[in-house]
């Protein structure tokens, strides 16, 4: 489970070897339901949720475990299991509280940094999308949203399931190569709190105790 907590949470999706690239394909109402969503988010001054992690393979969820996660423009906080990320808009603090270390790195081409929204971005350039039609999830009837890789990076589709009426995520879905599964479920949302000034700020002073390293 740790190793699946840290290749999603470090924000490592690396992208593998490029092999045919096709031309993308993005179905208009998939489009339109991904836009709005996107600028619904966007115009916000900043959201929360509390999610259910899953993970597994071969199609199946074998452990679930609690996370928060908070946003505001570019920046966000992830907090999972014993495993806290921080991106302050310039780089990201991965903070390991039972090794007790702490890396930090600036985000770049070849990487993606975890958001459970990430994909209402990314989408735009690395992903064919198609609309899958209507499921039921928590009792919502949700759109569902398929995406597949453009090219080579380790995924074989993504599922993405959403609330049109409220433009929220519900659910992600995330297939790879390898047959392993991680599922993020939107439990509770929030939008536009007084959040702590500092919310974002890496304080060293709380982890003078930890192995720090830069990469």
């Amino acid at each position: 489970m740790k190793k699946i907590i840290s290749k999603i949470v470090v924000g490592t999706l690396v992208v593998g070897s490029i092999g045919f690239v096709q031309a993308q394909k993005i179905d208009a109402k998939a489009k339109k339901i991904l836009d709005d969503i996107t600028a619904n988010y966007n115009s916000k001054k900043n959201s929360y949720f509390k999610f259910a992690f899953g993970s597994g393979m071969n199609g199946a969820v074998s452990k679930t475990e609690p996370g928060i996660y908070y946003s505001a423009g570019n920046k966000y906080k992830l907090k999972i299991m014993e495993t806290e990320q921080i991106f302050d808009g310039n780089k990201i603090y991965n903070i390991n509280t039972e090794d007790m270390e702490v890396t930090v790195a600036k985000p770049n081409a070849n990487s993606t940094m975890f958001s459970p929204i990430n994909y209402l971005t990314t989408y735009r350039k690395d992903y064919n999308v198609v609309y899958g039609g209507k499921k039921a999830v928590d009792g919502v009837n949700a759109d569902l949203i398929k995406l597949t890789p453009v090219k080579a990076n380790g995924l074989k589709y993504i599922y993405l399931y959403v609330d049109s009426a409220k433009k929220q995520m519900l659910k992600l879905e995330q297939y790879g190569n390898n047959k392993d599964i991680s599922v993020i479920a939107i439990k509770e949302y929030k939008e536009n709190q007084q959040l702590d000034p500092n919310m974002f700020v890496f304080d060293k002073a709380k982890f003078k105790n930890y192995l720090v390293t830069e990469l």
